[in-house]
């Protein structure tokens, strides 16, 4: 028996397992994986930044030293060497998270969590259990999703989780999707040396930002090298023989020797019981939640990527805080205007609050204002000076409502907005 049960050990569930326990509670957390942490610190943010880091490098040794009166004799790549950088700080951090399991005296179990009532779950795995608790609070994150017509096999045709860990460089990589996932991986493959082709449907990258600092960004990517296809639908993938095709309406199909689908994550509530209990969702699968992040269902909680808004690690956190500081009488409180959502591309894209497009459509005052890093004299010193910094504000108060970077250490600088 426990105060609270959190299913899901990810940003999410872990933060708001340890609140809970420094509240008071007697709390205990389910996840089927053998490593804590979630998507993010295992298959996600943390291991896609570490390659993400150490390509740049790659690209700056073979690129930038030289202006800079540095001299290398030859530049070239081990990629085990890398991956395995990769992976001890994946395992590092969440060994970190059992760590703090044990100091806060959160009971963890593994194995896949189902609701079978309220207040009682069952545990299906490693760890079999029936666990009653005051609460439950579902934090089980999300998975990719995919599109009609492409079946992943998990090995040529792969998500995220794939394209973090193949085994050599692809000649040539074909992302589907020009969203924050495939843009970051694929900048790291394209620095690493594959020919990288990016298949949007829309008329531009990174639709969830700011449509000026997006075209921006374009520009920048494109001249590192990475084909982006804009308007172009994908019918279907497949892999043959040794390559992959991938089939476009009105156009020629295209080949390559791996496929990356980042299309997007959805909600992962499979095999959840949230139809057994009674909980609802909307058309999108996502929980329905009140302001407190209860569910439809008295004494069942949900957070992070289940639920609406941005699919954020660290919002996904603060989420997990603020949920059961209100379980326990306090006064959680998130201000979802100062979430900000960074792409760790060189040079990263950073945004907080609206963007202009939302502000136009709320028929919201503003002004705009811009600046260019190849003014800015830090900057230059460093060699980045391509990119921009765009600031909207309310016309009549001046109230910062976004701002939107695409830029050097813009992952830094949106910090000092928010």
């Amino acid at each position: 028996k426990y105060d609270l049960v959190v299913i899901g050990a990810g940003p999410g569930g872990y933060v708001g397992a340890i609140r809970a326990a420094q509240l008071g509670m007697k709390v205990a957390c389910i996840d089927e994986n053998p490593q804590l942490g979630g998507t993010c610190l295992r298959v996600g943010c943390i291991p896609s930044k570490a390659l993400l880091d150490s390509s740049e490098k790659l690209h700056a040794a073979k690129k930038e030293f030289e202006s800079h009166g540095i001299g290398l004799g030859g530049v070239s790549l081990t990629l085990d060497v890398m991956m395995e950088r990769k992976r001890k700080i994946v395992d590092q951090l969440t060994k970190g998270v059992g760590f703090l399991f044990k100091k806060n005296k959160i009971k963890r179990f593994e194995g896949r969590g189902r609701i079978v009532a309220p207040g009682k779950v069952a545990v299906e795995g490693k760890d079999e259990a029936q666990i009653e608790a005051s609460k439950i609070l579902i934090a089980t994150g999300s998975a990719p999703a995919t599109i009609p017509g492409v079946e992943l096999d998990g090995d040529r045709i792969g998500s995220s989780t794939e394209a973090l860990s193949y085994p050599r460089v692809p000649e040539h990589l074909i992302v589907i999707g020009a969203g924050v996932i495939g843009l970051e991986l694929g900048s790291v493959w394209s620095r690493l040396g594959s020919k990288v082709t990016v298949v949007e449907y829309l008329d531009r990258i990174l639709p969830e930002m700011d449509a000026d600092v997006a075209k921006q960004a374009h520009r920048l990517f494109k001249r590192q090298g990475l084909d982006i296809k804009l308007k172009s639908k994908v019918l279907g993938a497949r892999v043959e023989g040794e390559k992959c095709t991938v089939e476009l309406e009105g156009a020629a199909p295209l080949t390559a020797d791996r496929v990356l689908v980042a299309v997007g994550r959805k909600p992962y509530t499979e095999g959840l019981g949230l139809e057994d209990v009674g909980i609802k969702v909307n058309e999108k699968g996502r929980v329905i939640v009140s302001e407190s992040y209860e569910t439809s269902v008295g004494g069942i909680y949900a957070i992070g990527d289940v639920i609406g808004g941005a699919m954020l690690a660290h919002k996904a956190s603060d989420e997990g805080v603020a949920c059961v500081e209100k379980m326990t009488g306090g006064l959680g409180h998130m201000n979802y205007d100062a979430v900000p959502s960074i792409v760790y591309t060189e040079p990263e894209v950073a945004c907080v609050g609206k963007t202009e497009e939302q502000l136009k459509k709320a028929e919201i005052p503003y002004r705009k204002g811009s600046f260019s890093f190849k003014a800015n004299g830090r900057a230059l010193a460093m060699g980045h000076a391509d990119g921009v910094v765009k600031i909207l504000a309310h016309e009549e108060t001046d109230r910062i409502l976004g701002a939107h970077i695409c830029g050097p250490r813009a992952g830094d600088l949106i910090a000092e907005v928010a």
